[in-house]
Formats: structure tokens, C-alpha cells, sequence
């Protein structure tokens, strides 16, 4: 049974301008029976308009017929026309990483494992859409483009989104403890800090004149 839209509003509606049954139309809706018999007496969804699933091409009316015709038979949804271009199934495996960003792999492999060793290689894989092979040469850096390797945030070269960047963290946010701990890592490692955490104390003019170099006036200068 496919997902309808506004299933309530759907129930009340087949509840009062059809014969179905209450499993009937409780299963087409995804409700219980007795939330569909409470709809029926009117102690449930007690002022929820009734939405017509035929107009809002959910059902129709051969379906509908049929199923009053045969207390058995449950309705089927009406499948939207091109539907299967608005899914989104996610296959396993590697992200699919597209060809003109694949160059940059290595750049995010190497950001990934200075900035968050706790990750582990099939974290890295997951993010980044690469194999655990290419993982260790970056590591190790035996990768045949060592030299020109520069460790970039994956997020900024578009291979993964900061939302999947941080849901990966999170799960190693144990093993980062740990390693921490071990001291293995660096408790502020690559962290970034406030501006005015970072900057060097400043001993630099307090003056226009001081800034642009011109010296005070002295005695007898004309103006």
C-alpha cells in the first residue's frame, strides 16, 4: 500500500460517500479500524474535511466499486504518472562521485584524515566515494600524486554535504575520545578558534598619522 496524502481527511471522506468497510478503508489509509469506526461516530477527526482521494488522483472509481463489490478485496493507489523520476533510491556501496570531481579525492581524503582520524576507512569510502586502497596511499602518502596533494574540506569541493560530514563525526565522536585520551590526537587539532583568540597582540599605530607614516609637526613647519 503506497503512502496517501492526508489520510484522515481521506478516511472521512470514503467514510461518508462510500459503502466500504472499516478494514477496508482503515488499510487503504494506513489507520486502525477503530480510528476509522471512531472517525465513522464521530469521536475522531471531529471536524477534519473530507478530502477526495478520485479528484486528488489517489483512487478511482472503478477501485472504489470494486472494492464495495468484495468486502476482501483491498484498494490499490493510484500510481502519480512519472513517479519513478521523483524517487531517489539510495544503492549501496560508494557515493557516486561525478567524473569532473573525482580528481579532487584525494584532496578531501587527506583533510579527512588530518582533521578527523577518528574516521574510520569506510567512513572516509562513504563520504568521499572512494576505496579504502586510495585511503591508505593518501595516508601512507605512496598515492602516485603525493606531491601535489593538498587537503582540502570535502564539503567546500561538493563530494559530500556538511550534514553528512557531521552525522559521520558524530558516530566517531567515541573513537575520537578515545584516541584523544591515548593521545593520539591533538585535543585542539585543526580546530578552528575565535578571530580574537588568534591574533597577535596588537602594537600597531593608534593614529592616522601614525598609519600613513606622516610624523608630528615640529617646530617652525609651515602648515
Amino acid at each position: 500500500m503506497s503512502d496517501i496524502l492526508m489520510p484522515k481527511a481521506t478516511a472521512v471522506w470514503l467514510v461518508d460517500n462510500t459503502s466500504l468497510s472499516f478494514e477496508q478503508i482503515a488499510d487503504f489509509c494506513g489507520l486502525h479500524r477503530l480510528e476509522v469506526k471512531g472517525i465513522a461516530d464521530g469521536d475522531v477527526a471531529a471536524g477534519v474535511r473530507g478530502s477526495d482521494p478520485i479528484a486528488g488522483g489517489q483512487l478511482t472509481s472503478e477501485e472504489i466499486a470494486k472494492a464495495e463489490s468484495d468486502p476482501a478485496y483491498r484498494m490499490q493507489a493510484t500510481r502519480p504518472k512519472y513517479a519513478e523520476l521523483q524517487e531517489t533510491a539510495r544503492k549501496k556501496g560508494p557515493r557516486y562521485t561525478p567524473l569532473s570531481r573525482r580528481q579532487n579525492r584525494p584532496d578531501a581524503i587527506a583533510w579527512l584524515v588530518r582533521n578527523h582520524p577518528e574516521l574510520t576507512d569506510g567512513q572516509i569510502s562513504k563520504l568521499v566515494g572512494t576505496t579504502k586502497t586510495t585511503i591508505e596511499a593518501v595516508r601512507e602518502r605512496t598515492h602516485w600524486n603525493s606531491a601535489n596533494i593538498k587537503p582540502t574540506d570535502p564539503v567546500s569541493l561538493g563530494l559530500c554535504s556538511q550534514i553528512d560530514l557531521d552525522e559521520q563525526v558524530r558516530k566517531a565522536s567515541k573513537r575520537r575520545k578515545e584516541m584523544e585520551e591515548a593521545g593520539t590526537v591533538k585535543v585542539e587539532e585543526d580546530v578552528l578558534r575565535p578571530a580574537e583568540e588568534t591574533a597577535p597582540a596588537s602594537s600597531g599605530p593608534t593614529t592616522l598619522d601614525e598609519l600613513f607614516g606622516k610624523s608630528a609637526p615640529q617646530d617652525g613647519d609651515e602648515d
